[in-house]
């Protein structure tokens, strides 16, 4: 590789001051990066505190971490055609496999390709390095749609997420909003028939398969919770009653099928089990806040439960425990909460933020049939506030010291 990296190096007056193409260096600067080890690492001037690790390390141990996620996601993608078309026998066959690469690949090729180019832009522009931050948000937004979205919205809504959601706000590092939840959140409103609960199984011919609901776990609950003719639990026993689950001797909709992940949804978010994966390799390398990931988790059951004591409906009953295996929950919790930038900072705050964060989830679930998947407005809704549960969480501490002080 040194070769290639003499040779790399030899362009590099072209593009320094002064150069032909002075304007392009920190597009040349990103790709020498990327490929190869930066000569220096540290600012000039300064006291600098030194790591192992380094913003493109994060981002990419985040990356790796989605990777369970993804490659469930291809598998199962193939997966629910094929029992669609009748043709299934197992989950994870070359045939699954195949099919849902075609399928969601693409989706991962423009993601990368539109906010990347948008990256480019705007590091041209402003005249700084681009940054890495996109290598997540690329990875995130194919995982949060339905693998039938067309391409040429997920290529638009990648490039309002980053503008809106990142950029106008002085880019990476500066966002007030996730920008990923920020992209899902445009599709949600300007193309709802596309991103919506009923995720359609496509046939080689792409056209959708006659007489088979592909609608998600969390809209055949809400379906059922609006008709009022059984219980939740019930409806979902029911659902797709002809189909054999494939991690389950129940059904379909049983509560070990949705927690591993045999049912149709948005790319990464059907395998509860595999976003758990993630968040463990996200706290083992300490990228991730288990604080934030398990109050996620308690504020949603801690909302189920009390649903569950009031009883006033049909969706208020069913168990607590449902609700983290439904919908992006899982998902959500591990790479939506706790996102460094929008997140709540403080220790106690991240208490504070996650919690919210779930119980909301479950609370615009139950009594908004209009939102059936709440994780995505809980996380903006609760990204807007993270500053505000910090300020308190800080006035807190300083009341408390200045007590001990007076004493």
């Amino acid at each position: 590789m040194k070769f290639l990296h003499k040779i790399l190096e030899k362009q590099r007056p072209m593009f320094e001051k002064g150069g032909k193409l002075e304007k392009l260096y920190y597009l040349f600067e990103a790709g020498e990066t990327f490929m190869f080890s930066p000569a220096s690492t540290a600012a000039k001037k300064g006291v600098q505190i030194r790591d192992a690790i380094d913003l493109k390390r994060m981002m990419m141990t985040v990356v790796i971490a989605m990777v369970p996620c993804l490659v469930w996601g291809i598998f199962n993608v193939g997966y629910q055609h094929n029992i669609a078309t009748g043709q299934a026998t197992t989950f994870f066959s070359i045939d699954n496999l195949l099919f849902g690469a075609r399928w969601v690949l693409p989706i991962v090729l423009v993601s990368y390709a539109a906010g990347g180019l948008l990256e480019a832009l705007f590091a041209v522009v402003r005249k700084h390095p681009i940054n890495e931050g996109f290598l997540v948000t690329g990875m995130l937004i194919p995982l949060i749609v339905p693998p039938t979205i067309p391409l040429w919205q997920v290529a638009l809504a990648t490039i309002f997420g980053v503008v809106v959601g990142k950029e106008i706000f002085g880019g990476t590092g500066m966002n007030v909003l996730n920008v990923a939840m920020t992209a899902r959140a445009f599709l949600y409103f300007a193309y709802p028939l596309q991103i919506s609960g009923e995720v359609w199984t496509q046939m080689a011919g792409d056209t959708a398969v006659n007489g088979f609901s592909g609608a998600t776990a969390l809209a055949v609950a809400n379906n059922v919770s609006i008709a009022g003719t059984q219980t939740v639990v019930e409806g979902l026993n029911q659902a797709n009653a002809m189909l054999s689950a494939p991690f389950s001797s129940g059904s379909f909709f049983s509560f070990d099928n949705m927690l591993i992940g045999g049912i149709p949804g948005s790319i990464g978010e059907t395998s509860t089990l595999m976003a758990l994966i993630g968040g463990l390799i996200l706290i083992a390398t300490g990228v991730g806040s288990w604080k934030i990931i398990v109050s996620v988790f308690a504020g949603a059951f801690a909302m189920g439960t009390i649903f569950n004591l009031a009883g006033a409906n049909e969706f208020m009953a069913l168990p607590a425990h449902y609700h983290l295996v439904l919908g992006g929950l899982a998902f959500g919790a591990v790479f939506m909460a706790t996102d460094p930038v929008s997140a709540a900072q403080t220790e106690t705050g991240k208490w504070i933020y996650g919690a919210l964060i779930g119980m909301l989830t479950v609370l615009i679930r139950v009594l908004n049939p209009a939102y059936p998947e709440g994780i995505m407005l809980a996380v903006l809704f609760m990204n807007v506030f993270a500053p505000l549960i910090d300020f308190y969480v800080v006035q807190a501490n300083k009341k408390r010291r200045m007590a001990r002080a007076t004493v």
